[in-house]
């Protein structure tokens, strides 16, 4: 049994956890919307058409926020489609992912679903086909009270209140070819200041997310973010990057994504704050990863325009499941600077939550280490000093071991995340915590299994589920616990 040492002091602080790091993603793509969370008709749907079963997993998860409406889908919407009577939306194609769009959920329907669901929106606009008129716009109609053309629309269509949106995003993945009237960095940044400009003339309350680099991978990487920057830096908030992983044919590899998504991150701090210098500016600019998942990025043949098409539905393993852990675990760990993130998606596509059409609902393994960090990772992230063996990837040297360790002030909580990726041997961790005085443990989640293949289905819907492994007894100011193999962990302790 290999051995650790974790080192913890409760003055070692890297930043509290923004709240919006618990966040997530629906777009208008498959099966998101359409028999995701609306499905009229089914046995749990309520007046409106929500599936209550959905809600209630979307409870438990505590999303934060929820980004909508894309996405790919976002940059050739028109968001006056999806308002006014149902019977007289037009009916779309959706060039994005060459489906049907009824248009029979808008931001009134969002909106009233994100309440049901216990979340908020972030909003984003159109910079494809889009204008910055268009997006003031729709600022206008959710935000502004009444006595306007688009505040008193929105009161006609039954929303007497505006909705109050704070984060909004100004476009999507502009960067990419794929993108629905892509630009360039140079045309971008213009197209985006003159947005941010007019956005805060309506609204100087909200705060705006500005495309970065789609993928580590991208070849104007981190280029477009230097350019982008320099046009927008002190008229927005945040900067988006987004990343995917997959298992290319090494475990290993995989297991050890989270280092790639690390050094992505700081990679773009060092750009934003490149800029921050050549502006001369006293401003930091924080990050929105407003898209982080595993991704299995399957070609598929569109044959016909299809209404809600049962595209991008991966389904997750254990295997899958450690490898989201590990990047949950380097979320928090970069607290200081990724103050939003958004799991993308929620339901159905590439998606913790599952459903059958007129039938149940099931949590997918990647269900389980998000719910962990979202419930059990607010407070003040702290920096361990990990002391374990590492081995080599294709991403670099990665840590067999991999800590993240949140101080619950208000609940007199120390609570350890731990990724085990070492795939012969369990560890024993010595935790020293002698800085927090005298502790108790209150329980070990682990999430592991001899199948790193299986699967929950509507058969089988608990094949993969954390459980309970023992604990310490007793106080005490430091302890050893046992890490299993190709495991994902939560630890908690109680201060006395």
């Amino acid at each position: 049994m290999k051995k650790a040492k974790v080192f913890v002091e409760k003055n070692f602080k890297c930043a509290e956890v923004d709240d919006k790091l618990f966040s997530s993603f629906i777009e208008h793509l498959g099966r998101a919307v359409y028999t995701g969370i609306y499905e009229p008709g089914h046995q749990t749907a309520d007046q409106q058409g929500f599936r209550q079963d959905v809600i209630d997993l979307v409870k438990d998860l505590n999303v934060a926020m929820v980004r909508y409406p894309g996405g790919n889908f976002l940059s050739g919407y028109n968001w006056t489609d999806g308002i006014g009577p149902r019977d007289s939306r037009p009916c779309r194609l959706d060039l994005a992912w060459r489906s049907i769009e009824p248009n029979e959920i808008g931001i009134d329907e969002f909106f009233d679903w994100c309440k049901k669901a216990g979340t908020k929106v972030m909003a984003a606009v159109n910079m494809g086909t889009g204008t910055p008129q268009e997006a003031v716009n729709m600022l206008e109609y959710c935000n502004y009270g009444k006595g306007t053309y688009w505040s008193d629309l929105r009161i006609k269509n039954g929303h007497k209140d505006p909705y109050g949106i704070k984060t909004w995003c100004i476009g999507n993945e502009m960067d990419g070819e794929w993108q629905i009237c892509h630009l360039s960095a140079e045309d971008y940044g213009k197209k985006a200041l003159e947005t941010a400009k007019i956005m805060k003339l309506a609204d100087q309350s909200i705060e705006l997310v500005v495309c970065g680099s789609s993928s580590s991978k991208m070849p104007t990487y981190p280029e477009w973010d230097r350019i982008v920057l320099e046009y927008t830096y002190e008229h927005v908030d945040y900067i988006s990057l987004h990343r995917y992983y997959e298992n290319y044919g090494n475990d290993m590899d995989f297991l050890a994504s989270f280092v790639d998504m690390n050094s992505f991150i700081r990679t773009v701090c060092s750009t934003a704050d490149y800029v921050k210098a050549f502006k001369r500016s006293t401003k930091n600019m924080y990050l929105s990863f407003d898209e982080w998942n595993i991704w299995y990025l399957e070609k598929r043949e569109y044959n016909d325009w299809e209404f809600a098409p049962e595209i991008l539905e991966d389904r997750y393993s254990l295997l899958d499941a450690l490898v989201f852990g590990g990047l949950g675990i380097t979320l928090l760990n970069n607290a200081d600077r990724v103050k939003i993130a958004c799991l993308a998606q929620l339901v159905n596509v590439i998606a913790p939550i599952f459903t059958k059409k007129g039938g149940p609902v099931i949590k997918q393994t990647t269900y389980y280490p998000f719910r962990d960090i979202s419930k059990y990772g607010r407070g003040t992230v702290l920096k361990p000093v990990v002391l374990a063996p590492s081995v080599e990837t294709c991403h670099g040297d990665s840590p067999l071991l991999a800590f993240s360790v949140v101080h619950d002030t208000q609940n007199e909580e120390v609570n350890v995340f731990c990724l085990n990726i070492d795939k012969n041997e369990d560890f024993v961790a010595e935790m020293d915590m002698r800085s927090f005085g005298k502790l108790s443990m209150l329980e070990h989640i682990c999430l592991d299994g001899e199948d790193l293949n299986a699967v929950n289905t509507f058969e089988n819907p608990y094949s993969v589920e954390p459980h309970n492994l023992d604990i310490v007894t007793g106080e005490f100011d430091s302890c050893e616990l046992r890490i299993p193999k190709l495991s994902w962990n939560v630890i908690r302790f109680k201060l006395k």
